[in-house]
C-alpha cells in the first residue's frame, strides 16, 4: 500500500490475538504498522509483533526490491512494535538503528547488548535525519505512553509517524468507526498520560501535517481536523459528548431497578443520552470508555463485605488511575443493615481533580421505597438542571433568579447580523432595577459586536461559569467577529429571540432587547429589558479574579522586561508602554498592561 510516491505501508494485521496487552479484547483483531521511506537513502519506521515475522521481512523485501535499507527507526519499544529488531539486523546488518538514548537502553534490555551493533545513532527533540528528498524531524513524546517515546516528521510529505498516538484496535482490513474503537484505546492505555499527550499536541500544532500514520490503526489522511480535535478532548479531560452514563451492580436486582427508574426519569428531564452498564456483565473497557465520553457519571452498588461490590471497585480503580476528573457524579448505594458503598465509593475519588457531587445521593435500605423514589427525583432534577434549561419544552424561560449569577464576571456576549453568529467577552454587565428588570451592558465601540447590537437592539448574555476554559476566552476576546466565525465547529443553542447561545460553560442565559444607549466615549452602554432568563446549572460564576488565578494561563516572563497584559498575558518588550498601545491578542489597552517586575 502507497500512502505517498515515496512512502509505503510494510505492516501487518493479527486476526488470532483475542486481548490485546492481555487485557483488552480485540474482535477485530489488531494492525502493527510498519512504513518504509524510499530516498537516496531508505528507512524503515518500527518492525511488527513476534508472532509475524517472516511476513513482514517478506512485506519490506518485496517494498525494497533490489535494494537494501540504510536505517530502522525505532519510535517505541513496545515489543509489538520492537519485537523483530534483532531479525531486521541480521537480515541487514548494514543499516543504522536510529532511536533515543532511552530506546536503546531498552533494547539492551530486551535482547542483550551483544545482539545489537554497538555502532547505533541516538536521536531526540530537534535532531534531524537527512535521507535526501526528505528530511525527517524526531520529536520527543515521553509517556505517550511509554518513557522512550519519539515520533517522526516527514517534512518532505508531511507526514507525522505518531508511534502510538492516533491508533485504534482493529485490524485494516475490517471496517469499523474509528471513534468509538480509537476511544477504549486512548482510554485504556494513554489515558493516564493527558498532560504529556497535550505536549505533544503542542508541538504538532507547529507542523503542517496532511498525512498521519500510527503504529496502530488505519492511516489518516482525510479530515484530520475530526483525529485531532478529539486527541485534544480526550487528552484535556473535557467532556466529548453530551449525556449520563449509569454504572451498575446489583445482586438481586433492586440495584438494577432503582437504575432503570432514574434512567427514565433522566430522559423525562430531557437528558440526550442515557448509558447504562451492568459492570458484573458487560465488557469493562466499553464502560470506561463510555465514563471519560459523558459528563455526568451514576454510580450504584451494593456494600459487600463491609466495603463495595468488586466490579464498582474494578471499575472505579480504572478510572482513578486514568486520572478521571472534570465530571458530575451521583452516587446509589444498597445495603440491608450497614450500608456503606456510597462512602467507600466517594473515598475511591479522593484524590480525583474537579469532580463535583449531587446533593442527592440514594439510600436503598434492601428495595425500594417511597423515600427512594422522592430521592430519585431529586437526583434526576440535579442531574438534568442544565438539559432542561436547554431545552426549548422544557425550559422555565422567566426565572429571575438568573439575575443573581450576575456578579463582577465574565460573560459572552451574543449577537448576529442576521447572516452569522457573533459573540464577544465582556465583564461590564450589571442589574440596575428589579421592577422592571433592567440589565446595563457595556461594550467597546471598537468591537464589532457594538455596531451589531446598535444595528438589531437584541444581544443574550451567557453567564461563564467556573468550568469555562481558556479557548473560550481566546475564541470569543481574542478575534474579530467582522473576520472570525466565532462559533465554528461549535453548534450553538437559539433562545427565543433567535440569537446563538453556548452549549456549555455557562450557568445562566439573559436574552436582553435594549431599551436605551448612553455614549460614554470610548464605549457604549446598552440599558435592557430581560426578555428571556434561564438558570442552566448550579456552578459559580467565572469571576474575574476566579479567571486571573485559575484560567488564564501564566506569561512566561523570566529574562524578558517590559509589560504583560494582565487580560491574556501578551508580553510587550520594552522600556516604555505608548499610552494609546492596543493589545494585538485581546484589544484591552495599556491601562490593563502592568510591568514585568
Amino acid at each position: 500500500m502507497k500512502i505517498t510516491d515515496s512512502i509505503l505501508y510494510v505492516g501487518v494485521n493479527d486476526h488470532s490475538v483475542d486481548l490485546f496487552e492481555g487485557q483488552y479484547p480485540v474482535p477485530n483483531g489488531m494492525a502493527y504498522n510498519s512504513y518504509v521511506i524510499m530516498d537516496e537513502k531508505i528507512a524503515v519506521m518500527d518492525t511488527v509483533d513476534v508472532h509475524f515475522t517472516h511476513e513482514w521481512l517478506d512485506k519490506l523485501s518485496s517494498a525494497l526490491g533490489s535494494r537494501k535499507p540504510d536505517y530502522l527507526i525505532v519510535q517505541h519499544m513496545e515489543p509489538d512494535h520492537s519485537a523483530n529488531i534483532v531479525q531486521f539486523m541480521r537480515t541487514y546488518p548494514n543499516a543504522k538503528l536510529v532511536a533515543s538514548a532511552k530506546a536503546h537502553t531498552m533494547m539492551n534490555q530486551f535482547f542483550g547488548k551483544d545482539k545489537l551493533p554497538e555502532d547505533r545513532i541516538t536521536v531526540g527533540e530537534g535532531d534531524v535525519l537527512d535521507l535526501g528528498s526528505h528530511k525527517l524531524h524526531f520529536v520527543a513524546a515521553p509517556m505517550v505512553h511509554w518513557p522512550e517515546v519519539i515520533v517522526t516528521y516527514d517534512a518532505t510529505d508531511k507526514v507525522l509517524f505518531s508511534a502510538d498516538g492516533f491508533g485504534k484496535f482493529g485490524a485494516l482490513d475490517v471496517d469499523e468507526e474509528w471513534d468509538c474503537e480509537a476511544r477504549r484505546y486512548y482510554f485504556g492505555i494513554v489515558g493516564k498520560y493527558g498532560a504529556q499527550v497535550q505536549n505533544l499536541l503542542k508541538k504538532a500544532a507547529q507542523l503542517d501535517i496532511q498525512t498521519i500514520c500510527p503504529l496502530h490503526g488505519p492511516v489518516l489522511k482525510e479530515n484530520l481536523g475530526h483525529y485531532l480535535g478529539l486527541y485534544q478532548t480526550w487528552s484535556s479531560y473535557e467532556v466529548e459528548s453530551e449525556g449520563i452514563m449509569i454504572a451498575y451492580t446489583s445482586i438481586y436486582g433492586n440495584t438494577r431497578r432503582a437504575v432503570e427508574l432514574l434512567k427514565e426519569k433522566l430522559l423525562a428531564r430531557g437528558c440526550p443520552k442515557v448509558v447504562m452498564c451492568d459492570l458484573a456483565r458487560d465488557e469493562m473497557t466499553e464502560a470506561v470508555e463510555d465514563a471519560f465520553r459523558y459528563g455526568k457519571l451514576v454510580l450504584a452498588t451494593t456494600t459487600y463485605n463491609a466495603d463495595i461490590f468488586p466490579f464498582m471497585r474494578q471499575f472505579i480503580d480504572h478510572l482513578t488511575e486514568r486520572s478521571y476528573q472534570k465530571r458530575t457524579i451521583a452516587l446509589i448505594e444498597n445495603g440491608s443493615w450497614a450500608p456503606q458503598a456510597a462512602k467507600r465509593m466517594k473515598d475511591m475519588f479522593a484524590n480525583s481533580k474537579d469532580i463535583r457531587w449531587t446533593d442527592t445521593t440514594v439510600r436503598i435500605m434492601s428495595a425500594l421505597n417511597a423515600e427512594n423514589m422522592t430521592q430519585l427525583d431529586q437526583m434526576a432534577d440535579e442531574l438534568c438542571m442544565d438539559y432542561s434549561a436547554m431545552s426549548d419544552e422544557l425550559a422555565d424561560k422567566h426565572d429571575m433568579s438568573a439575575l443573581f449569577k450576575i456578579g463582577y464576571g465574565l460573560y459572552v456576549v451574543t449577537c448576529s447580523d442576521g447572516k452569522r453568529d457573533n459573540g464577544l467577552i465582556v465583564n461590564a454587565v450589571t442589574q440596575l432595577t428589579d421592577r422592571p428588570n433592567r440589565v446595563a451592558v457595556t461594550i467597546n465601540k471598537e468591537n464589532y459586536s457594538h455596531h451589531l447590537i446598535r444595528q438589531s437592539g437584541m444581544m443574550n448574555v451567557n453567564c461563564l461559569s467556573e468550568d469555562a476554559p481558556f479557548q473560550v476566552f481566546e475564541n470569543f476576546g481574542f478575534q474579530s467577529g467582522r473576520t472570525a466565525d466565532k462559533f465554528e465547529g461549535m453548534t450553538p443553542l437559539r433562545s427565543e429571540n433567535g440569537l446563538a447561545f453556548l452549549p456549555k460553560y455557562i450557568n445562566a442565559l439573559l436574552s436582553l432587547k435594549v431599551e436605551q444607549y448612553v455614549d460614554l466615549d470610548t464605549h457604549g452602554m446598552f440599558i435592557c429589558s430581560v426578555t428571556e432568563a434561564r438558570v442552566i446549572s448550579d456552578r459559580e460564576t467565572m469571576t474575574y479574579t476566579y479567571y486571573q488565578e485559575n484560567v488564564k494561563p501564566k506569561p512566561q516572563t523570566e529574562g524578558k522586561k517590559g509589560f504583560v497584559c494582565k487580560i491574556c498575558g501578551y508580553i510587550y518588550e520594552g522600556d516604555e508602554l505608548p499610552e494609546d498601545f492596543i493589545c494585538p491578542l485581546c484589544k484591552h489597552g495599556a491601562a490593563d498592561f502592568e510591568p514585568i517586575e
